[in-house]
């Protein structure tokens, strides 16, 4: 039996995960040594093999096939585009990707009038103005507080990720459009859910099992 290889997006998201997998039998004990060195970490039971990456480059290597499975967010599924199967709701890391703002710039939202739009997201912002909204924006690609652009006069809204809000009411800005649910998925590799249908579904099916319907 080949080994089947999971990318974890680092932080909170993969020991969120372990606990959910550790529910289902799946363990890992290696993972659990905060001083290691090593990459891959190997169930070798199982014939399961884990390692951590960066979130944005979870669904490449599930792309590409160094990874069968992959968990990560959808915001970041969304942005990277990639040819990856989104098969299961993980029901934790909850939040919205949502257009934020003044007040004020409700309207020119309302009448589609032409404006900045900065974001860590850009994919996910031309997809929403051009193909849902067919509203004309410039798009301003940032990587730090995104909240920053409207209030030094960079952009008139933003694009970014709200969980609870706080931030925005901290200095002044509010959710004027919601764009979709956020929150952590299970994604697959295309020749790997055939090569491994039985394996995978399975794996979906005891995941099912353990995540409350009210997060599913």
């Amino acid at each position: 039996m080949r080994y089947l290889t999971f990318a974890l997006g680092k932080g909170r998201l993969a020991k969120t995960t372990l606990k959910l997998f550790e529910q289902i039998g799946i363990t890992c004990e290696e993972m659990k040594d905060k001083d290691t060195r090593k990459l891959i970490f190997v169930n070798e039971e199982l014939k399961l093999r884990f390692f951590l990456a960066k979130g944005p480059d979870v669904p490449t290597y599930v792309e590409y096939g160094a990874a069968d499975i992959g968990i990560v967010g959808r915001d970041t599924i969304l942005q990277e585009g990639r040819n990856i199967y989104e098969v299961l709701d993980l029901g934790f890391g909850k939040c919205r990707m949502c257009v934020c703002g003044y007040a004020s710039a409700k309207d020119l939202l309302e009448h589609h009038e032409q404006i900045r739009v900065a974001t860590k997201y850009p994919k996910i912002a031309k997809d929403y103005f051009y193909n849902k909204k067919h509203q004309t924006v410039e798009i301003i690609k940032l990587n730090g507080s995104i909240e920053l652009a409207p209030i030094v006069g960079l952009a008139d809204v933003i694009v970014d990720i709200v969980e609870t809000g706080s931030t925005l009411k901290e200095n002044g800005l509010v959710v004027l459009e919601e764009i979709c649910q956020l929150s952590a998925r299970m994604v697959v590799n295309p020749v790997s859910m055939k090569l491994e249908q039985e394996r995978v579904s399975r794996l979906i099916s005891d995941l099912r099992s353990v995540i409350p319907e009210s997060d599913r």
